[in-house]
């Protein structure tokens, strides 16, 4: 009986199980990491406190820079004041909403600014108000921003068909190149309201080339159109000058006039680009590769000048990270696709795309900066409203005989720090997440590899007794020097005991027998010598129960060999078609005769039913299965003979009316030496072969036999399955 239990908790899982503790790791890992961040944090604290102070400390006991006209209203000239802008400005959203803070500075040039001009000068005339424009210039991470608000009383546009860029309403611009060599020449006409496509010309206004460092747009208006314009700054030389051109007549398409901020042919007399505090500017310029945001205010918080923009000071130079580098395509989709979503579930990545409403003002304001402005320096961190952005800020004061007269405003995001921190998070994650895998599955391998090799020494363990409790194989033993080995050496060494054991047991019946019909010979024939003599009559009562015993004896002996003898007999036997039914019908008329005393039923089809097998064999069978139902049978209870064939097998019941079978011993009847016959049933010898014989019978026929308590009384039914016949 297979009495196997199957554990859902195996090795594997055991191991499996046992590594997760190694989970700790990473934890202990973010834990340090995080304990890093808060020190690199107040490190980057006092370095941004340190570039404040330095800077101030540059700026101390200069009072002329903070001279309260640098920053009054540009006048009208031929230069162009460069005002410090503080935030990103917008060219695309089609209104000048952006420069809000920074149309105080704007400039107006109207007919007293006339140009001369070689286009057509005689076709210039002054009528009043038909050309005018407000201008105000800025600067911001290294770009110059400009726009002009142009008052037109009639607006033409350049033709799509046209080859030339100056026979409609156009703007110019003239700059000096970085050398200070020459003067480069810009034009903008568009052929409708559209992003700026200028046009780098001659002093003649040939040859037009696309120029695609300058970028803006044209819009219209109620009163003629505005042009928003960025220029990068390494462009730039010292001198910069713009002019409007106004067409009026769409066929002629003459220039009508020309307002400027300066003239723009003579390089002596092109403006100059100023701005109003140049001397700060050239302190604070040695500064502004710090990575940081340094902004210098006034007593009253404004702003004098900008030097770099808050979303790119992240403050820590941050290397390339692992996941930046070139990598293989399939490791970079697992990091991309799997495990990047899965670290920020618990990191948050940082995001240059945020806004400071704090930082677009022309004033600066916060709890650092009056700390600054009173003489005490002061750092703090802030927090954005996207909950997700933290900036560091810093302030200290600039002193000029003991009167605070400004303060240096050091700012940097927190983006640096916490990519940094993601970096070594996802560095570290990666790493213990490869060491786990691999330790994971060098357990699971190993748990596996032991899982296989108890698996495999259990297979063979239960192959090693069939069904009939013979010892048919054996163990082989391993050549492995752990406990599995020495466990497998051990069963192997115990089953070949156990074979030679149970070798002696199977041999031990028919060596008996052997032994034992020599002397029972010997002594039958003594007692029939002796029968021949004159008996009297107390030694005759003994001569009879001697030859009582001797006739028992034999029978004995006859039982013990026989199933040695059927087995041998089947190894040679061949099989052959019969009639099944006509065998039954047969058997079934002898136990009539056998058994008198019994009754017989019998329920058996007309039509043959063929088996491969022999009719000798199938005949002793039954007398196997009737003996144990006569003996078992209650008194005038019938004995019946079922047959019948089911699909490709045909099945035979013998069943009786009488004593249910103990539980326990269901599954044993058919092994050797085993009877359930109490002891005053046994009128005869019985060694418990009969079902043993029958079991032997029925695997040579190729088919199984079982014994069951009946379902519908008390009672037992033996049944056999045999393979039909069909060739």
């Amino acid at each position: 009986m297979n009495l196997t239990f199957k554990n859902p908790f195996g090795i594997r899982f055991k191991l499996v199980f046992l590594s997760s503790f190694l989970l700790v790791i990473p934890w202990l890992g973010y834990q340090y990491i995080l304990e890093m961040e808060d020190y690199l944090r107040r490190g980057q604290e006092q370095t941004v406190l340190g570039t404040a102070q330095a800077l101030a400390t540059a700026l101390n006991e200069r009072p002329e820079l903070f001279n309260e006209g640098s920053y009054s209203p540009a006048r009208r000239t031929d230069d162009l004041y460069v005002y410090p802008i503080f935030s990103p400005l917008s060219l695309d959203d089609g209104s000048l909403l952006d420069w809000r803070e920074y149309q105080q500075y704007e400039v107006t040039y109207d007919g007293r600014d006339y140009l001369s001009t070689p286009l057509n000068p005689s076709r210039l005339h002054d009528r009043e108000g038909s050309l005018s424009f407000k201008n105000m210039v800025g600067e911001y991470n290294g770009s110059l921003y400009a726009y002009f608000k142009v008052k037109d009383d009639r607006i033409v546009y350049r033709s799509r068909d046209a080859l030339s860029v100056h026979r409609s309403d156009f703007l110019q611009i003239s700059m000096m190149s970085p050398e200070g060599n020459e003067i480069n020449r810009y034009v903008i006409a568009p052929h409708e309201p559209e992003f700026l496509y200028p046009f780098k010309v001659n002093p003649d206004y040939s040859e037009p080339v696309h120029e695609d460092r300058i970028s803006g747009q044209w819009y219209e208006t109620d009163s003629g159109y505005e042009v928003e314009l960025q220029i990068p700054m390494e462009m730039l030389g010292e001198r910069l000058g713009f002019a409007i051109f106004d067409v009026d007549d769409a066929r002629s398409r003459y220039v009508d006039t020309a307002v400027a901020t300066s003239p723009l042919d003579d390089v002596e007399h092109l403006g100059s680009l100023r701005r109003p505090t140049p001397e700060i500017d050239r302190i604070v310029a040695g500064m502004g590769h710090n990575n940081s945001r340094i902004q210098v205010v006034d007593r009253s918080g404004r702003v004098l000048l900008t030097v770099g923009d808050i979303q790119s000071a992240t403050g820590l130079q941050v290397t390339e990270s692992l996941s930046e580098q070139p990598l293989n395509k399939y490791w970079r989709y697992v990091q991309d696709r799997v495990l990047n979503p899965l670290y920020y579930q618990l990191l948050t990545k940082p995001s240059n795309d945020f806004i400071d409403e704090l930082y677009s003002d022309v004033a600066r304001e916060g709890a650092h900066i009056d700390s600054a402005l009173t003489g005490v320096p002061l750092t703090q961190f802030r927090t954005l409203q996207d909950n997700q952005t933290r900036l560091l800020e810093a302030a200290h004061p600039i002193l000029a005989d003991g009167e605070v007269l400004g303060a240096v405003v050091v700012d940097q995001n927190m983006n640096g720090l916490r990519t940094f921190r993601n970096q070594a998070m996802e560095s570290l994650f990666n790493t213990i997440l490869a060491v786990m895998i691999m330790v994971a599955l060098g357990l699971f391998f190993f748990a596996s590899r032991i899982s296989s090799r108890v698996r495999s020494l259990r297979n063979q363990a239960e192959g090693i007794i069939d069904d009939t409790g013979r010892v048919r194989n054996t163990i082989v033993p391993t050549r492995s020097s752990d406990e599995i080995g020495d466990l497998s050496r051990s069963f192997a060494s115990i089953v070949e005991r156990l074979t030679q054991y149970t070798s002696y047991l199977e041999n031990m019946s028919s060596r008996l027998s052997h032994e034992l019909r020599t002397p029972v010979t010997v002594v039958r024939s003594s007692l029939e010598n002796l029968g021949m003599t004159e008996r009297s009559k107390d030694s005759s009562v003994y001569l009879d129960r001697a030859e009582e015993g001797i006739s028992r004896l034999n029978l004995i002996l006859t039982n013990m060999s026989e199933a040695t003898r059927l087995e041998q007999m089947l190894q040679t036997s061949e099989k052959e078609k019969i009639d099944l039914n006509e065998v039954l019908f047969g058997c079934v008329e002898g136990y009539k005769l056998a058994y008198p005393d019994s009754i017989f039923e019998t329920d058996i089809p007309q039509q043959p039913i063929f088996v491969n097998g022999v009719p000798e064999y199938i005949a002793q069978l039954l007398d196997k299965l009737i003996a144990n139902a006569v003996e078992f049978s209650y008194e005038r209870q019938p004995i019946m003979i079922y047959c019948r064939p089911l699909r490709d097998h045909a099945v035979i019941k013998v069943s009786n009316a009488g004593p249910n079978l103990p539980e326990e011993m269901k599954d044993r009847l058919f092994d050797s030496m085993i009877s359930v016959r109490p002891q005053e049933k046994q009128k005869q010898p019985h060694l418990g072969m009969g079902l043993h014989i029958a079991r032997l019978i029925t695997d040579f026929h190729g088919g199984h036999i079982r014994v069951e308590n009946r379902s519908d009384r008390e009672g037992v039914v033996v049944t056999v399955v045999i393979p039909l016949f069909y060739r």
